[in-house]
């Protein structure tokens, strides 16, 4: 049993991670970040919730770029093929369930 207090988490870098749990090969992660990350595509589904601060999620979809704003309690659902990146605006905490192994 464990209870994380997620806004007092940081982390000594952007988008370093607080491992939560692995549950058959699904991992679920708490990330601090105040920094964009990459564009990406995942190989498996990613959920990405945004537990703290604001987030602008970028993606792209049939080559058109768009951005989605991100409030705290507002969930991101990345599909396999999804090519994205967040930018928080800000320090942000995010709370992300994806495939072990995951970019």
């Amino acid at each position: 049993m464990k209870v994380i207090r997620s806004r007092e988490f940081t982390a000594e870098r952007a988008w370093g991670a607080l491992p939560i749990a692995s549950m058959n090969g699904v991992t679920t992660r708490l990330h601090w970040t105040d920094a964009p990350y990459e564009w990406h595509l995942n190989d498996g589904e990613e959920v990405f919730a945004v537990l703290d601060g604001t987030v602008d999620m970028h993606y792209r979809e049939n080559g058109a770029e768009h951005v989605a704003t991100l409030q705290v309690g507002d969930v991101f659902f990345a599909g396999v093929g999804c090519e994205h990146v967040a930018h928080p605006r800000g320090a942000a905490r995010i709370l992300v369930i994806e495939k072990e192994g995951s970019v």
